[in-house]
């Protein structure tokens, strides 16, 4: 089932190294918070701003003899962002490269309503399945009987569909151009049956 998406998650990281803890973290801070208050005013709510990973550490720095010239502290900030107004996706994108973000490490699209893309995958793929089962049994010579059991696997994840069909590219001046395209969810079915 080919579906067009409406929502997108973006992974958005913050980098800052700096020779002083301190520094280093009030600068991560800083750019973090503005990251925040950017996707606010484009209308991302608070629970779609999730932090997913924090880390700081020291960096060791080597001149060109390779011995040690220093120390400096490194803090990374990665937040995922759910951006729910796919028209937008492309100022949100301008608004934290802007704010400070210093790696977008991603962008993924997804629909809210995937059961019944779901559902309609189910349903297409046990038609199919009962479809083969009778032209298989045509061919044998043989009359399909009582069902004996249906198993029905999901896709799991959506799959982008990488041709240029059906997307829209969400672009205007000013803006990252970003194409969500379209995703495909699929569904296997094996369905035994008895034979007559």
């Amino acid at each position: 089932v080919y579906i067009v998406p409406d929502l997108a998650y973006v992974y958005i990281g913050v980098r800052a190294q700096t020779a002083n803890l301190s520094d280093s973290l009030n600068q991560s801070n800083a750019k973090a918070s503005e990251i925040a208050s950017q996707l606010k005013e484009l209308g991302v709510a608070d629970q779609d701003i999730q932090t997913s990973a924090f880390n700081v550490y020291p960096q060791q720095n080597y001149d060109q003899n390779g011995q040690p010239t220093g120390t400096e502290y490194v803090v990374e900030n990665t937040v995922n962002v759910t951006v729910r107004d796919l028209s937008k996706l492309g100022q949100v994108l301008d608004a934290v490269v802007r704010s400070g973000a210093n790696s977008i490490n991603g962008i993924s699209f997804d629909v809210a309503d995937r059961a019944t893309a779901e559902a309609q995958a189910r349903e297409l793929a046990i038609k199919d399945a009962r479809a083969r089962a009778d032209e298989m049994a045509r061919l044998a010579g043989v009359t399909l009987g009582d069902l004996i059991s249906v198993n029905v696997y999901n896709s799991g994840s959506p799959s982008p569909v990488y041709e240029g069909k059906g997307g829209a590219v969400m672009s205007t001046s000013g803006q990252v151009p970003v194409a969500a395209g379209q995703l495909l969810i699929t569904a296997d079915a094996n369905i035994a049956f008895q034979i007559k």
